[in-house]
């Protein structure tokens, strides 16, 4: 959900982690406001991921009816428009969101959390806590202050989400290690040269060079925004570099623990808690465009990881571009890692429902958004949660 990410040299901001760009091959997004939320992640996976029955809320009837089991499907990895993919790791899991349900604090919720923590190594696919702190590397670097820079976080390792350079960091470590003054890629890549041009003033261009001058900021014809940085009085040069592009953090990073992710994430009738890896849970709910709504579970408390990715649908491995299109019979969905100590998954419905407002009446629609790919629904992964979804 996140290793990429950012809109006019800015990483976006929210609670629980921060979406940046880790692949200097992936055209990076950058985020101004949710509304423009495009995060743009490397494909991780293609591996298809059996999910859950599906519950899809038919506006029209205004109430839930069960859909048939469906497959969770990872964006293609060549569609034009990359997009962020489910990790096999769901068999493993993901992180965060946002609802009113306030972090657990009982002796029950301590408890529960030490009983499953295991004495190795994380891999990924384990939730990992760590007490974390983030300071820019180069003091002199003006980067915009990050929600969960410092404090105690808990997240799936390899599941997106934090600077990629974290993930690779505390997969390292064993609990009650700490690492101290680990210096960590800020998110925006290394400055690249071929970003960097020298532009001729021979009047081709139809540029009035009077106001050509040092930090101006133009727009070359593809869209992308490059800054003078040099003015002679033959040519000028623009740089298309991120402005912060080569930036770093200092991390002090302590592994506290390490627990598996949720083992179930294929439905099933029997229930079986036995069959559970861990105490991390796993929901899926489609909310029309998925960005918007990962986002919005991003920032809830008790959510550990977040996903987007496709539900139902006929075609194998589609790409982004065709499941817009509408023709492919999918739906855009997104998958949370909870854990139920400090949200529950009636909690998580509701969050879906708040966010959907009126547009849960609707069929085949979300705000403006229309067609079968952008259709509401709760899919769920065991009767319980059925249940739940049914009642909410």
């Amino acid at each position: 959900k996140l290793q990429d990410c950012v809109r006019d040299g800015r990483p976006h901001r929210r609670q629980g982690g921060v979406n940046h760009p880790s692949d200097p091959s992936i055209n990076h997004h950058f985020i101004k406001h949710p509304l423009h939320l495009r995060i743009i992640l490397s494909t991780m996976s293609k591996v298809p991921l059996a999910l859950a029955s599906a519950v899809a809320l038919l506006a029209a009837a205004a109430s839930v009816s069960p859909l048939p089991t469906s497959a969770f499907v990872t964006p293609s990895a060549s569609s034009a428009s990359r997009v962020p993919s489910f990790l096999p790791s769901f068999r493993v899991a993901t992180d965060l969101s946002a609802s009113e349900s306030p972090a657990a604090t009982s002796d029950e919720g301590t408890s529960s959390s030490s009983s499953f923590a295991l004495d190795r190594k994380p891999k990924s696919g384990d939730v990992v806590t760590i007490d974390l702190t983030l300071k820019p590397e180069d003091e002199t670097t003006v980067i915009e202050t990050l929600f969960d820079s410092s404090g105690t976080v808990s997240f799936v390792l390899g599941g997106g989400n934090y600077l990629p350079g974290l993930h690779d960091l505390i997969g390292t470590i064993s609990p009650g290690e700490t690492v101290e003054g680990k210096s960590l890629d800020a998110g925006w890549g290394q400055r690249r040269d071929e970003l960097i041009a020298k532009v001729p003033k021979d009047g081709s261009n139809g540029l009035d060079y009077d106001k050509i001058e040092v930090g101006t900021e133009l727009f070359l014809g593809n869209g992308v925004r490059c800054v003078v940085t040099e003015v002679t009085e033959n040519d000028f040069t623009i740089d298309a570099n991120p402005p912060l592009a080569g930036a770093s953090y200092k991390a002090d990073v302590e592994l506290l623990t390490v627990e598996e992710g949720p083992g179930q994430v294929e439905f099933s009738e029997d229930d079986d808690s036995s069959a559970k890896r861990g105490r991390y849970e796993v929901a899926t709910v489609a909310l029309g465009c998925f960005w918007g709504g990962e986002l919005a579970y991003m920032r809830a408390p008790g959510v550990v990881g977040t996903k987007v990715g496709y539900t139902q649908g006929e075609v194998e491995n589609p790409a982004y571009k065709e499941v817009c299109s509408g023709t492919t019979g999918h739906t855009e969905a997104i998958q949370v890692v909870y854990d139920p100590d400090v949200v529950t998954y009636e909690e998580l419905v509701r969050l879906g429902m708040d966010r959907l407002g009126e547009s849960k009446f609707l069929l085949n629609q979300v705000g403006n958004d229309r067609g079968t790919q952008y259709r509401h629904g709760v899919y769920y992964h065991t009767p319980e949660q059925r249940e739940i979804a049914e009642r909410v």
